[in-house]
């Protein structure tokens, strides 16, 4: 004879009751097979070390008090996420931005160069940036320029016999004058040169003493042959040899 047991249930708690009932259906492999139902009653008690029964009556299972490391964990996360985002709206608000007015205190358009040199200058006419001369307001398809030779286009213009020289001419000389005066790309250049200096720092110094000086004077120019080459021909008009050569 064998036997098998089948049990559909995995334990009995006494935080859920303190009595179970659970049935049980015995049967047998004969043929007619026969069973048998019956009913076990499971009291759930709670026992010492000895196996004495200390309590058999149902207990409220109490759960800890508190949350657990990774509530609280996540709890800050999200507080601190909440403060960073806070701030960053904040400091955008706050954040000022550049006016979209152009300030004309600040529309500087000159450009003051210093020379201590006599003649300085004159090789340095574009050291500045073109575009800040511009008239913003003057808007124009083509643009001409009094410096470049004009193109044919503006040259060929019908001519009638009934009209006089003088007035075609100064039709045309007052449409070019209109022209130069609406186009921010022709010179005279806005440009400040100041030359307060003249011959300060040169070896030579100034040279507008040799014109002010009469050919007669009885200055002595022979220092000028000291200055080199370069003023080999001034050496000799004044120099030594003045005398001859005015003789």
């Amino acid at each position: 004879n064998t036997a098998s047991i089948l049990t559909r249930r995995n334990g009995f708690r006494r935080q859920e009751q303190s009595v179970y009932y659970l049935p049980i259906f015995i049967v047998d492999s004969g043929s007619p097979s026969l069973s048998s139902t019956n009913t076990l009653t499971i009291r759930v008690c709670d026992c010492d070390a000895e196996g004495i029964a200390q309590t058999c009556n149902a207990e409220a299972y109490a759960l800890p008090a508190g949350l657990s490391t990774g509530a609280l964990i996540a709890i800050l996360a999200c507080i601190l996420t909440l403060l960073v985002l806070i701030l960053l709206i904040v400091t955008m608000r706050r954040r000022k931005k550049e006016p979209l007015i152009f300030d004309e205190e600040r529309d500087i358009r000159e450009n003051i160069v210093r020379y201590d040199d006599e003649g300085g200058g004159e090789e340095d006419t574009e050291a500045f940036d073109m575009a800040a001369l511009r008239n913003l307001n003057v808007i124009r398809d083509t643009k001409t320029r009094r410096d470049v030779t004009p193109e044919i286009q503006f040259l060929s213009r019908p001519t009638f016999k009934s009209i006089p020289d003088n007035v075609i001419f100064r039709e045309f000389i007052w449409e070019r004058l209109k022209e130069a005066d609406v186009d921010p790309g022709a010179p005279p250049y806005d440009s400040l040169q100041t030359y307060a200096f003249e011959g300060n720092g040169s070896v030579a110094e100034s040279l507008s003493s040799l014109d002010s000086i009469s050919s007669n004077s009885d200055q002595n120019y022979d220092y000028l042959s000291d200055w080199g080459p370069r003023f080999k021909r001034l050496a000799d008009m004044y120099g030594t040899g003045q005398e001859s050569l005015y003789s």
